[in-house]
C-alpha cells in the first residue's frame, strides 16, 4: 500500500514555494508520493481571479517533470464545481483503495479548516 500525501490547491500559478515543501515531506519520509491536485474551482477563492484551470494543470505537470515522486491529479476535474476537499478525497478512495492518504495543508487552511465542508471528516486523515 503507497502512502499518498495530497496537497490541494488553485496553484495560480504554483511556484517554487510549493515545489519545496513537497519535497520536503518527500524527503522526510512522509509519503512515498506526493501529489498536487489541482482545483479548478475552490470555494474560497473568486473564480475570476484565476487562470484558466486547463492552463494551472499545464502548469503543475511542467513544474513536476524532473520529480518523479511528485505526480499532479486532474480528480477534481471530473467532479461539480467548486471542489470540496471531502468530496475529493472520497473519489480518490473509491479509484485508488489501495493508497493510503494524507493532506498537506498550509496555516492558512488549517486556521480556517473549522470553515470548510465536512471538516470533521477531514479531520480523520494525517495532516501536515
Amino acid at each position: 500500500m503507497k502512502n499518498i500525501a495530497l496537497y490541494f490547491g488553485s496553484f495560480n500559478p504554483i511556484h517554487q514555494g510549493h515545489l519545496i515543501i513537497a519535497q520536503y515531506v518527500i524527503n522526510a519520509g512522509l509519503c512515498d508520493e506526493l501529489w498536487f491536485v489541482v482545483s479548478p474551482h475552490n470555494p474560497h477563492k473568486n473564480r475570476t481571479d484565476l487562470a484558466r484551470a486547463e492552463d494551472r494543470l499545464e502548469m503543475c505537470k511542467l513544474a513536476i517533470e524532473n520529480h518523479p515522486l511528485i505526480k499532479v491529479s486532474d480528480i477534481e476535474f471530473q467532479l461539480p464545481t467548486p471542489s470540496f476537499t471531502i468530496q475529493t478525497l472520497d473519489a480518490l478512495e473509491k479509484k485508488f483503495p489501495e493508497h493510503n492518504f494524507s493532506i498537506v495543508m498550509g496555516q492558512d487552511s488549517v486556521e480556517n479548516l473549522h470553515t470548510w465542508k465536512k471538516y470533521e471528516d477531514i479531520l480523520k486523515y494525517r495532516i501536515y
